[in-house]
């Protein structure tokens, strides 16, 4: 482990994020993070008052990263707007079907557990789904301007997409099946008038 403060709590937050997406938030404990970690008790409580706070820095760690990476995706697509959504939600289901990896599901398995939980992640939660939202919806109107999206209210359609895809890959874990990601993604391909 590199001494220098940064990299040890990068990584504690990436080792809790592996185990945490497979395990959830409560039944993994501080020890079972930090014996994986290689990482004492001690410089945990350097960086995180507590596990919650942890569960907050993990969250604000993974919309950052999630962001970045869709702003970078959708900024170097070479195709139309409506091209680049579609491969976006094709992406979706292909990381989220039924043993999906640790760096997508995150929001998926840990929205329900903690919003009663914690009000720090669920307001952490929930401002960080809202900054996808954002992306989503400039993008439909990227694409009302390139005229590969037809005119749809473009706040009001990212929001929906975006619910019934968390609602499709809860569904998927639960059924063990593509079906909900499946009709999610053949319902976008229509809505959005894609082929």
């Amino acid at each position: 482990m590199n001494a220098r403060h940064d990299n040890t709590r990068q990584h504690i937050l990436e080792t809790g994020q592996r185990i945490i997406a497979g395990k959830g938030f409560a039944s993994v404990g501080l020890n079972e993070i930090l014996t994986t970690a290689g990482v004492p008790k001690g410089s945990f409580y350097h960086y995180f008052a507590s596990k919650e706070q942890y569960g907050q820095a993990l969250l604000e760690e993974y919309f950052a990263r999630y962001l970045d990476e869709i702003d970078h995706f959708f900024a170097t697509w070479q195709g139309t707007a409506g091209e680049s959504l579609m491969r976006y939600w094709q992406r979706w289901q292909d990381t989220q079907h039924v043993a999906c990896n640790e760096q997508k599901c995150l929001v998926v398995k840990l929205g329900g557990e903690v919003a009663d939980l914690s009000d720090a992640m669920r307001l952490t939660l929930r401002d960080g789904t809202a900054r996808i939202v954002e992306r989503i919806a400039r993008r439909i109107e990227a694409g009302q301007a390139d005229g590969s999206i037809p005119p749809l209210p473009a706040a009001e359609t990212a929001q929906t997409l975006y619910q019934m895809w968390l609602g499709a890959s809860l569904l998927s874990k639960l059924h063990r099946t593509p079906d909900a990601l499946n009709n999610a993604l053949a319902f976008t391909r229509q809505l959005l008038n894609q082929p």
